[in-house]
């Protein structure tokens, strides 16, 4: 940048001319990109993320567990296969068949299940005196069986229901704590980044872990809810089935 030559301008505009300088460099120093630093690397496991969500990360991992046993619970004793067995099915069938009660009461005591319970009570209800055996009453007591055992199977369900709601008032609770720890921070005059960390890490992690365990909880809960419900439908269709093959009228008579 050039000055003129008259004198009396040079001395004006120098110390502009200097001070517009200084400010633009100034302005670069600032507008300049600043050193990359190096990249800020979280070592933390998924142990440490547990313990800093605080206490309640205990309650949500025992829910965690119990949830987890249910399932299996679920898995293993209400599926279809367990309930309407192919062999036990047709073995009973033949027998009923041939109208051999005693053998297929003996059957049904050898493997207890919601199938042969049920079947039990159809046969107590038999009334030899009339020609179908008093088949509507024993439909009757089959409906009000497998009503029953649908019930009591939906009590283990429900429960799955009840964590699915449960864990994000659980992980609420931990997001409160760690919030009121934060603000006892500022309160205390703790304005440092370092000291509300602790505090927000505890409220995020354990609202993390709540719906960690809600949203498959609740899964788990429709899941198995339509098998309960599928499979016990099936049961007193297979009931119904052998009834009509009991009470046939091509049925052979039982000897007296």
């Amino acid at each position: 940048m050039s000055l003129p030559h008259h004198p009396a301008l040079r001395a004006i505009l120098a110390p502009l001319a200097a001070a517009f300088i200084l400010a633009s460099g100034c302005a670069f120093a600032q507008e300049a990109p600043a050193a990359p630093a190096e990249a800020v690397k979280s070592d933390k496991s998924l142990l440490d993320l547990y313990h800093e969500g605080g206490p309640v990360m205990h309650i949500i991992a025992a829910c965690s567990v119990a949830t987890v046993a249910l399932s299996l619970f679920c898995f293993l004793t209400q599926s279809k296969k367990k309930l309407v067995p192919d062999a036990l099915v047709t073995a009973l069938k033949g027998q009923l068949a041939a109208r051999d009660v005693n053998a297929a009461a003996t059957t049904c005591r050898a493997s207890v299940g919601p199938l042969t319970t049920g079947l039990l009570v159809a046969l107590g209800k038999i009334n030899p005196n009339r020609h179908d055996l008093g088949k509507n009453a024993m439909e009757n007591a089959v409906a009000d069986h497998c009503f029953r055992e649908e019930t009591k199977m939906m009590v283990v369900v429900n429960y799955l229901n009840t964590f699915a709601v449960m864990a994000p008032m659980i992980g609420l609770l931990g997001t409160t704590s760690g919030m009121i720890t934060s603000f006892g921070a500022l309160t205390a005059g703790k304005a440092e980044a370092s000291e509300l960390a602790g505090g927000i890490g505890e409220a995020l992690v354990a609202t993390a872990g709540g719906l960690f365990l809600a949203i498959p909880a609740m899964f788990l809960y429709f899941h198995f809810r339509g098998q309960a419900q599928t499979g016990m439908a099936e049961v007193h269709k297979t009931l119904g089935e052998m009834i009509d093959i009991l009470t046939a009228d091509e049925a052979p008579v039982p000897a007296a």
